[in-house]
């Protein structure tokens, strides 16, 4: 049996290739979703509507046919269920021929550059906006599921990138296709259907990821901050992915959730603090570094964290008390995340060393002492901030 995997581009028609017109003429029956199989109808194949992996592989199985041509749309290479049902499809080595995609389409017609864009699927998916668009200089997202094009725009603008540029795009290359242009604020109740996909150019994206930023740079009240060296440290150690899932207990400002989102552009930062002047602060930080992977939960941590994702990374500046419950059940959810805890008074630390002890944990504790300066007059003296304890859990 011969099984194609066929990108068929926009529409299924102009932006067929030569190769994937071939792999349908040549197939006995053609699979795929009905919008995939309307432009075929008048072949005179066998024809099976079916969009899902399983019900494709049911059907090939089970039906005694020659060759057959399952048509995506697009390109099979572009968050398309083609993966899936490639590997699925293994034991009779299909052929998998590629397709226009999307981005590559919208970004002719606006006579741009695909090659630098970043891209970020939103169909029936989960992930950040906002961070994405402050890190690079083109994000293209399609889009299709619960969160619409007026939906990303209206986020644009909550954190302070309303004037972003926007292109969306909508049933490309269809008789029916649209392309709108202009800043993100002009969008936020535009009446784009659901199935489309969105360009957005941010011209002064971040060039790095910064580390150990500056205490002022953060929105500041009477709540206490882990300092830029040490917050340097801390993070640096939790060794955080792109897709990570962080805790922030005790988050003050939220400075290391800041620090811990920025590296986990495509990942989740739950900030857990009890203080309300705290939770504000965090979510005004969250909102000025554009850090829309942050989720901000208020109240005690051991009765709120049993209600996160599991962690990769943890961070424990702030306990309120309850920090053997809280370790206990961070470890409970991931033996092998990456766990630190900051200590101020020797108290703490030992407390700290006890618990791991009794968890069977092993620690790795280094102390930090931070020494500044400033100008009295013509002379420059040296300001002592307190040691921090810094106590690491070692992977097991």
């Amino acid at each position: 049996m011969k099984i194609y995997i066929v990108g068929t581009g926009m529409d299924g028609v102009k932006t067929l290739t030569n190769e994937a017109a071939a792999a349908i003429e040549d197939a006995e029956v053609l699979i795929g979703a009905e919008r995939m199989l309307e432009p075929f109808r008048d072949l005179g194949k066998k024809l099976f509507a079916e969009y899902r992996s399983d019900e494709i592989v049911r059907y090939i199985e089970e039906n005694s046919i020659s060759s057959a041509t399952v048509l995506m749309s697009g390109d099979c290479g572009f968050f398309s269920g083609a993966k899936k049902l490639n590997e699925k499809l293994a034991k009779y080595s299909p052929e998998v021929i590629c397709g226009i995609s999307s981005p590559v389409y919208l970004c002719s017609k606006l006579g741009k550059e695909w090659s630098d864009c970043f891209f970020v699927s939103l169909h029936g998916k989960k992930a950040s906006i906002v961070r994405n668009v402050r890190a690079h200089k083109k994000t293209f997202f399609l889009l299709g599921g619960d969160i619409t094009a007026a939906d990303v725009c209206q986020k644009l603008c909550d954190f302070g990138m309303g004037d972003i540029s926007v292109y969306i795009g909508k049933d490309l290359g269809y008789d029916s296709e649209m392309i709108k242009s202009g800043k993100a604020f002009e969008f936020t109740d535009s009446a784009v259907d659901r199935l489309c996909v969105m360009l957005c150019e941010n011209p002064d994206n971040e060039r790095f990821i910064p580390c150990g930023i500056a205490d002022d740079e953060f929105i500041r009240g009477n709540v206490p901050m882990t300092k830029s060296e040490v917050r340097a440290v801390v993070v640096a150690g939790l060794d955080i992915g792109d897709d990570s899932v962080c805790w922030d207990i005790g988050s003050g400002t939220g400075s290391v959730a800041v620090e811990m989102a920025l590296r986990c552009g495509n990942g989740t930062v739950c900030a857990v603090e009890k203080n309300p002047e705290a939770v504000e602060l965090t979510d005004k930080n969250r909102i000025k570094f554009g850090c829309d992977n942050i989720e901000v939960y208020c109240g005690e941590a051991a009765e709120i964290i049993e209600k996160l994702p599991v962690p990769d990374a943890v961070f424990i500046g702030g306990s309120g008390g309850q920090l053997c419950s809280i370790v206990e059940a961070a470890v409970i959810r991931n033996r092998n995340l990456r766990l630190t805890v900051t200590a101020v008074s020797l108290e703490t630390l030992s407390q700290c060393t006890a618990i791991f002890d009794k968890l069977g944990l092993e620690a790795e504790i280094t102390q930090i002492a931070v020494t500044r300066t400033r100008k009295v007059g013509k002379h420059t003296m040296l300001n002592a901030e307190n040691p921090i304890w810094i106590i690491k859990m070692k992977r097991l």
